[in-house]
C-alpha cells in the first residue's frame, strides 16, 4: 500500500506542477480561471475562492485547469476573460507554462540531490569503482580503487577514453598500467576484453568513473546544486529526444517499441527507486518530470503540444481553425492516446509475467 501511496504523490506532484504553471500565467493574463481541481472528476468536494472552484476529485491522480472559453467561442460568456478570444502570444504562454514548470520541477529535483549528496567533480583519472565477478577483470587482478594509467601504451583520462581504447583489444590481450590505490605504486597488467560479455556488463567486467563527489561549503552547494540540476536535466532531454526518434524510425520500419512503460511499468519503476532512498525517488521524479515535459509538447492532439500546432497553423494562414473542429480532433486524439495507454499497460504487464516478477508486483501492491 505504501508504494500505491508514493506512486499516487509522485503522479500527483509531477501533473499539479504541470497545471500550475497553466493557472498561474492564465490569472497573470487576466484569464477568468473556471476551476482548479485535484484528482480526475468525478467532483467529491469543491469550495470557491474568488472566481474559481478549487475542487477534489474522485481519482487521485494529478489535477487539471479549467479556463473560461477554452474549446469553443459558443460557451463565452465574457469575451475579454476567454482563452479562445486572446492574442497568439498569450495562448502560447499559457499552453507552454506547462511544459516549462515541469522542466523546472525537474531542476530543482535534480539539485536537491546534488546539494544534499555532494557536487560531481572531473577527477581526471580513471578509476575502478567495482570489478565484476567472472569477468576478465577479476581473474586478471585488477581491484576496486586502482586508477587505469594507460591502455595499450595510450594514456586514458575519462571513462570514454578508457572504453575506447579497450575496444581496441576485443578478444585479444591488451597491457594495462595501473596506479594501485593501496601502495600508490604503478603496476604492469593484462586481459582479454570480451566480445561478447554478458547483458550489463563491459568487455572488461569492470565499472569506472572520471567523476569524484565533493563537498563546497555549505552555502555554495544550493547554487551549485541548481547549475549542475540544469545540466542534468539538459542531459535527459537529449536522451529522452534521442530515444523518441529511435523510436520513431523503429516503428516507420515496423519495429514495436519493447521499452516503453506505463502506469504500471512507471509504478514499478517509483516503487524501485523509493526502496533505494529519497534521493533516488527525488532525482527519479526529475527524470520523469523532464519526460513528462517533452512528451507534453509533442505535436499530438489534446497534449500541449497540439494545441500549440493550432495556434501555428492559425500563424501560417491567418484565421484560427474552426473551433469545433480543433475541439472534434484533440477529442479524438484523447481517445487514441487512452487506446495507446491501455496498450502499453497490458505490455507492462505481459513483460511482468515473462519476467516471472508479477507475483512480486500484486504483492508490493497490497503491502
Amino acid at each position: 500500500m505504501l508504494g500505491i501511496l508514493v506512486f499516487i504523490l509522485v503522479l500527483s506532484i509531477l501533473v499539479l506542477v504541470h497545471e500550475l504553471g497553466h493557472f498561474f500565467v492564465a490569472k497573470r493574463a487576466g484569464i477568468l480561471v473556471e476551476e482548479f481541481g485535484f484528482g480526475i472528476p468525478p467532483r467529491i468536494f469543491g469550495k470557491k475562492i474568488g472566481e474559481t472552484i478549487y475542487s477534489i476529485n474522485l481519482f487521485p491522480f494529478g489535477g487539471f485547469v479549467r479556463l473560461h472559453g477554452e474549446n469553443s467561442e459558443d460557451e463565452v460568456k465574457n469575451v475579454k476573460r476567454a482563452f479562445i478570444t486572446q492574442s497568439k502570444k498569450v495562448r502560447t504562454a499559457i499552453i507552454c507554462a506547462g511544459v516549462s514548470m515541469n522542466f523546472i520541477l525537474a531542476i530543482f529535483a535534480f539539485a536537491a540531490v546534488y546539494t544534499f549528496s555532494g557536487i560531481p567533480k572531473d577527477t581526471g583519472e580513471v578509476k575502478i569503482i567495482e570489478v565484476q565477478d567472472a569477468g576478465p577483470a577479476k581473474s586478471s587482478g585488477f581491484k576496486a580503487g586502482d586508477v587505469i594509467v594507460e591502455v595499450g601504451n595510450v594514456k586514458v583520462y575519462t571513462s570514454d577514453e578508457f572504453v575506447s581504447e579497450v575496444n581496441k583489444y576485443l578478444d585479444s590481450e591488451a597491457s594495462f598500467l595501473v596506479k594501485r590505490e593501496d601502495d600508490n605504486q604503478n603496476i604492469a597488467l593484462s586481459a582479454i576484453p570480451r566480445k561478447n560479455p554478458p547483458k550489463g556488463e563491459g568487455a572488461l567486467g569492470v565499472i569506472v568513473s572520471n567523476v569524484d563527489v565533493y563537498y563546497p561549503p555549505v552555502w555554495q552547494r544550493p547554487f551549485l546544486g541548481i547549475y549542475f540540476g540544469f545540466k542534468e536535466a539538459l542531459f535527459w532531454t537529449g536522451i529522452i529526444i534521442s530515444g523518441l526518434f529511435s523510436m520513431i524510425k523503429g516503428l516507420a520500419g515496423g519495429i514495436v517499441p519493447k521499452d516503453v512503460a506505463g502506469p504500471v511499468g512507471i509504478y514499478a519503476l517509483t516503487s524501485q527507486a523509493a526502496s533505494l532512498g529519497i534521493f533516488y525517488l527525488i532525482n527519479f521524479v526529475g527524470v520523469l518530470s523532464v519526460n513528462l515535459a517533452i512528451l507534453n509538447i509533442l505535436p499530438i492532439p489534446a497534449l500541449d503540444g497540439g494545441r500549440l500546432l493550432f495556434v501555428f497553423i492559425e500563424s501560417v494562414v491567418g484565421k484560427k481553425v474552426v473551433p469545433k473542429v480543433e475541439n472534434f480532433i484533440h477529442t479524438v486524439g484523447m481517445a487514441l492516446l487512452l487506446l495507446l495507454l491501455l496498450a502499453i499497460t497490458f505490455n507492462d504487464i505481459k513483460r511482468l509475467i515473462e519476467a516471472g516478477s508479477i507475483a512480486k508486483f500484486l504483492e508490493s501492491v497490497m503491502q
